[in-house]
């Protein structure tokens, strides 16, 4: 199905091509975070024995090893999007998701399979993180091929608010077994294969409606080009290797922001409950109401980049997220209240919003068309992987080896380098070469 000339739509066609791109990225992100929010609750169905943050750093390693698979799954996928499409790709990668979620509602535990379960987990993981990594390029260049090149970053941010909104449906999830449908006790021992059973069932609705997603113009313009030396290039690692510049600022501008959002998204939850000590229901509690400001917050920070540029979004947020990591992460460690809780991780979530709102379209505005996809996932996934995918495990670490607070410097040193980035590179809004694709 192809589309009509961006320019050309109404807002409500826009809004449901933007629909049929970001509804899968809900669920896929969705499945993806359900692991990380009843981890609490499976840890020792697949790792009997040792102590909690034992445990739980078991399951965090696995959580890591998902995102080795996510550089491979944004050079494959990436690669396919940019020579088959978008939507393909984007089709594609909800189905493998599909696959993971059910291998880890369907195995059984420890006690009945042996080593076995944990090798299960492990393999699902990384089918997920196949999923995953190649969702990111292709979804990420589907918006901003998709919209307008003056209100760019507002509609490509969506693909942030799907991908909260997928972390707060898990954290529903999550709320509702806790406090309506089941016991502390039935949650441990079968109740957590329920969100995953969940996510097995909404991948394949989002499969059925991007069915009848259109293709960007930007990609069928660029297919029917007939000149060979552009088939040849398209979706491969030499054409991407000629700009390496833009390869290098994509790894840079990321691993600050990834490990951030791994922080106070992911982590913040266990670091709530096994640090700060607060029961698990409130932990729950304040990551999914933080979660849902943060959620609004993306397309507004995506609006205003429309307006004052891409590059002092970021350098606001590198700025304050050097500043005030240390601080927040030192009082959250030893928050006595809720309420309090509550405003240390918005506080470190507005500040984040300055990388997340945004940080898609400036990825998708660097590349030209034919290795667009493969540009924007590759490279980020190379980075998530080392900087975001660990996140847990080195927090979890350090935490283990009596130097917690070893854990906040290094997030500190992370944004830093990422400002050096921010500082250096144009702003993409100015340079885009999405703008180039009609031409």
């Amino acid at each position: 199905m192809i589309s009509a000339p961006p320019d050309a739509m109404t807002p409500a066609r826009r809004l449901r091509s933007i629909f049929s791109g970001s509804v899968g990225n809900l669920v896929e992100w969705y499945d993806w975070y359900v692991y990380a929010a009843f981890s609490l609750y499976f840890a020792d169905v697949f790792f009997p024995g040792g102590d909690r943050t034992s445990q739980l750093l078991k399951t965090a390693v696995i959580f890591a090893v998902g995102f080795l698979m996510r550089p491979l799954g944004g050079w494959l996928l990436g690669r396919y999007a940019d020579r088959h499409g978008r939507r393909r790709a984007l089709m594609l990668s909800v189905v493998m998701m599909c696959g993971g979620s059910l291998i880890i509602a369907c195995t059984p535990g420890y006690a009945s399979i042996g080593v076995a379960a944990p090798v299960l987990l492990v393999l699902a993981r990384l089918l997920q993180g196949l999923s995953v990594g190649g969702e990111y390029g292709a979804s990420a260049t589907y918006l901003s091929e998709m919209a307008t090149r003056e209100h760019r970053g507002f509609w490509s941010s969506f693909q942030y608010v799907t991908l909260v909104m997928g972390h707060l449906i898990a954290l529903g999830v999550l709320i509702a077994l806790q406090r309506v449908f089941l016991t502390d006790e039935q949650l441990r021992d079968w109740g957590w294969r329920i969100p995953f059973a969940i996510g097995a069932v909404a991948a394949l609705v989002a499969l059925w409606l991007r069915r009848n997603m259109e293709e960007t113009e930007s990609f069928v313009r660029s297919d029917s080009d007939p000149g060979a030396t552009r088939q040849q290039t398209q979706g491969t690692l030499r054409a991407l290797m000629q700009h390496p510049r833009a390869v290098l600022a994509v790894v840079g501008l990321t691993m600050g922001g990834t490990l951030a959002f791994y922080t106070y998204t992911t982590y913040v939850h266990k670091f709530l409950v096994n640090t700060a000590g607060m029961a698990a229901e409130t932990a729950s509690l304040i990551n999914a109401s933080t979660l849902f400001v943060y959620m609004l917050l993306q397309p507004v920070v995506g609006a205003l980049s429309d307006r004052v540029g891409r590059r002092r979004i970021l350098i606001a947020f590198g700025l304050l997220g050097t500043l005030f990591t240390v601080p927040i992460l030192s009082q959250l460690q030893h928050v006595q209240s809720a309420s309090h809780a509550f405003w240390l991780v918005m506080a470190a979530l507005v500040i984040l919003s300055g990388y997340t709102a945004i940080n898609a379209v400036v990825k998708a505005e660097m590349f030209p068309v034919e290795i667009r996809a493969l540009g924007v996932g590759l490279p980020y996934a190379l980075a998530v992987a080392v900087f975001g995918g660990t996140a847990d495990m080195v927090a979890l670490w350090f935490k283990k080896a009596g130097m917690e607070t070893g854990f906040y410097w290094y997030v500190t040193a992370c944004i830093a380098c990422s400002l050096l980035v921010y500082l250096w590179m144009p702003d993409t809004r100015r340079t885009s070469l999405i703008d180039r694709d009609a031409r």
